[in-house]
């Protein structure tokens, strides 16, 4: 990659760097949702459009590549990092490249490991991750009809993704504002980054249990009493098994995205305070 990955900046200009990671699936306008808080606390959110890395790419070199950007862009300053669902995974893999470079990082309804526990059958998206690991041809296929839902009807999209929403998404769900920027973030994934969504998910399912002893950063887990697409085992697990672990905040009656939306405060006034 010779140009400089493309990203979308929210929250206050010049102020104290963070990085968002998506889910999968996502888009950079996911992290719009720090915008106000970022604003209020000074803080600088910024998220890679990393769907846009060539499929090609080899894993370990997709973290490195993500991993220079975001040295190149705090310039010899430490960052806080925060990772949403699956863009947890991919933000813990990230930050193995940085050793010394993450002040704190902020998980939030975090996928774990599949092969760490039981985890699968309690999750809403079992399906999708029983076919990347054992049939990829037929996930993506699954992945590109996916995409072309969402340019036909990206709120068809929404509604069948959401069908198995609990706790507090079920709220959620119901709001027009949310259900507009949701179906924003899966038209920009499944547009033209479907190959980068399908990277990601592949790469969550195989096994990478070992590598969380190679987390060191302050670690902050957030999560969902009522998470069904990243079950509350998966943070205990988590906490558990990242050495540089220090707290853990379980939501009671909220779920996924509900987690994020209640989290996102916290954490940016958590962010000015250490």
């Amino acid at each position: 990659m010779n140009e400089s990955l493309k990203f979308s900046q929210f929250g206050a200009d010049n102020g104290q760097l963070v990085i968002y990671f998506h889910g999968s699936p996502g888009a950079p306008e996911e992290c719009a949702i720090f915008d106000s808080c970022g604003k209020e606390h000074g803080l600088t959110f910024i998220s890679f459009d990393r769907f846009s890395i060539h499929a090609s790419v080899p894993d370990a070199v997709y973290y490195q590549l993500l991993a220079k950007e975001i040295l190149k862009i705090s310039a010899g300053k430490k960052v806080d990092i925060v990772g949403f669902s699956i863009g947890a995974f991919i933000a813990l893999q990230t930050s193995r490249y940085m050793a010394g470079e993450v002040r704190n990082l902020h998980l939030v309804s975090a996928a774990a490991p599949l092969e760490a526990g039981d985890f699968l059958n309690a999750m809403a998206g079992k399906q999708v991750f029983i076919l990347a690991r054992s049939s990829p041809i037929l996930f993506a296929l699954l992945s590109y009809w996916q995409s072309l839902l969402s340019f036909i009807s990206p709120k068809a999209l929404f509604h069948l993704l959401f069908a198995s929403a609990s706790g507090g998404d079920k709220t959620l769900a119901k709001n027009a504002e949310f259900q507009s920027s949701i179906s924003k973030v899966l038209t920009t994934c499944f547009t033209g980054r479907v190959s980068g969504y399908i990277r990601d998910i592949r790469a969550y399912v195989q096994p990478w249990n070992t590598s969380l002893a190679e987390i060191s950063a302050n670690t902050h887990i957030w999560h969902g009493a009522e998470d069904n697409w990243s079950p509350k085992l998966m943070a205990e697990y988590l906490s558990t098994a990242i050495p540089g672990n220090t707290s853990i905040k379980i939501f009671n009656g909220l779920s996924h995205y509900s987690c994020l939306y209640q989290a996102a405060p916290e954490i940016c006034g958590q962010l000015t305070t250490t």
